[in-house]
């Protein structure tokens, strides 16, 4: 088991098959509609016209997946009003069912929209970083499937070594809020964060 986990996705190799996500609902046999993680498609540009009245085009496209990041300062644990959302020994988020209220706060809250309401059981749900898995020496469900491996898991400290600071890019929200345990390496056409020059093209999967 790690003692600090986080997640690294590789924007220039991910290709969007989203079998991230399908392994992660089989893994924990997910209700409809329940997705603890989500693959976007952030894409844009058009034609562009040259001086010369020539015309080329700036379209681009990239795929980004995001689960709960187990953030350093999680907004979701702390408006939480049971202590339901709380974090374990090794930072890693969790939901106390017996204590869930299914109030919705922490999805709410939660600038990547982690938590996902069970409207069966009555309760918030949310990726565990599949810590059952982790404890068994394996790992998450979801970095095992990818086939690119661009998503891939390991110490924080050990991980951030590897890959530095992590890139600051569209469309994901800014890092300061949370401090979120996650590392992004950006493809050759990543946008910076805030940039208002894509949009998310499958918004009903997100």
């Amino acid at each position: 088991m790690l003692k600090h986990p986080a997640f690294h996705i590789d924007i220039a190799t991910c290709t969007g098959c989203k079998t991230c996500m399908i392994a992660c609902k089989d893994k924990n046999d997910l209700a409809d509609g329940v997705k603890w993680r989500r693959v976007s498609e952030y894409a844009g540009g058009g034609w562009v016209q040259r001086n010369d009245n020539t015309l080329t085009q700036d379209v681009f496209a990239y795929y980004i997946s995001v689960a709960c990041n187990h953030c350093e300062e999680p907004i979701c644990v702390s408006v939480c009003p049971t202590t339901a959302m709380h974090k374990d020994e090794s930072g890693i988020v969790l939901v106390d069912a017996s204590k869930c209220i299914g109030c919705h706060y922490c999805e709410w809250a939660c600038p990547y929209r982690a938590p996902q309401y069970n409207a069966a059981a009555g309760v918030m749900t949310k990726c565990n970083f599949c810590i059952d898995f982790q404890r068994e020496g394996k790992p998450p469900a979801c970095v095992a499937a990818c086939p690119t491996r661009s998503l891939t898991f390991g110490e924080y400290e050990a991980l951030k070594k590897q890959f530095g600071e992590s890139a600051l890019i569209a469309p994901l929200p800014d890092p300061a809020i949370t401090k979120p345990n996650l590392f992004v390496t950006p493809g050759r056409t990543a946008k910076p964060m805030g940039s208002a020059s894509g949009s998310i093209r499958n918004p009903e999967e997100v």
